[in-house]
């Protein structure tokens, strides 16, 4: 386990960087395909890529009961989850929804401590209190965004895909001493697929086809992101407590700045970086350890 950690730990980090890209990817894509396409499209390009590489998908060790844990894991996300952040950015603006995104770690703790019976070290608190305050002055410190006729739902409906991503990550880590990364992340494509199939043609009928530019977004979605992303992510949470993998996810909106301003010529502003700064620090000191943790429970 402690010669695993530190590759666990850069999968995290890798994970997350490739998560903050996907916000780029999904501004190219939304620009010319229906929000529920575009998911169904990169979950579908993601199954066929894990339908190539099956022969290569690990361990397996079904035991009575786990479909309920298996079928769970795949409600909470990608289903309930991208629809709910759906919702959220038609309401909210990125800001605002990147404030209730860090919230995610305070509420994994908790789940995690109540649930998994994990052991919840101060610094780890501390970290996670450092990340959130980072996060929150990192989403005010950024210009005002126009596109938020409803706020409060919005932030509502960001609030329940926080859940969501709660209740993934703790069956996540429920099942992932039986099951491969690979298997649980290519069942979350393969049920996430025949999900939104048919939100897709129902509520937005036949998409048009894309540019070079969408189709580009599109494959980058499917493989490096739902392939890649969450295959890193999975297998970081099957090394670690579930409680500091998801401190993690404050990395999301450091690393979607920085690609933004890579690739859309978007600028940080002073507060910005400070605060970037502060979401480091405080993911560094919700990781730093002085003694050997106890080890994770199990899903009761």
């Amino acid at each position: 386990m402690q010669q695993s950690r530190p590759f666990a730990l850069a999968c995290l980090v890798l994970a997350m960087a490739l998560w903050g890209s996907s916000f780029i990817a999904l501004k190219l894509a939304f620009a010319e395909w229906p929000a529920m396409w575009v998911i169904f499209a990169r979950m579908a390009i993601g199954s066929l890529i894990f339908l190539a590489a099956w022969r290569w998908r690990g361990r397996m060790d079904y035991q009575a009961g786990d479909w309920k844990y298996l079928v769970g894991l795949a409600v909470c996300e990608p289903c309930l989850y991208f629809v709910c952040e759906s919702f959220a950015l038609q309401y909210t603006s990125a800001a605002q929804a990147g404030m209730i995104t860090a919230l995610l770690p305070l509420l994994m703790a908790v789940g995690a401590f109540l649930l998994l019976h994990e052991r919840i070290a101060r610094n780890t608190w501390a970290g996670f209190a450092l990340a959130v305050l980072g996060a929150l002055w990192l989403s005010l410190a950024g210009e005002p965004d126009q596109h938020a006729p409803q706020p409060l739902l919005g932030n509502f409906f960001e609030l329940l895909a926080m859940v969501c991503a709660t209740g993934y990550t703790l069956l996540l880590k429920h099942l992932s001493a039986r099951y491969s990364p690979f298997i649980l992340t290519a069942m979350q494509a393969f049920i996430g697929s025949v999900f939104f199939l048919p939100l897709a043609a129902v509520g937005s009928g036949v998409p048009p086809a894309p540019s070079g530019q969408g189709l580009f977004a599109l494959v980058y979605l499917g493989s490096v992101v739902t392939v890649g992303a969450y295959g890193l992510y999975n297998f970081g949470v099957s090394r670690l407590p579930a409680s500091q993998a998801t401190g993690f996810i404050n990395l999301i909106p450091v690393f979607t700045l920085v690609f933004a301003w890579l690739l859309l010529g978007e600028r940080l502003n002073g507060q910005q970086l400070l605060a970037a700064g502060l979401v480091f620090a405080g993911v560094a000191l919700s990781q730093w350890r002085s003694a050997t943790p106890a080890p994770a429970g199990v899903l009761d």
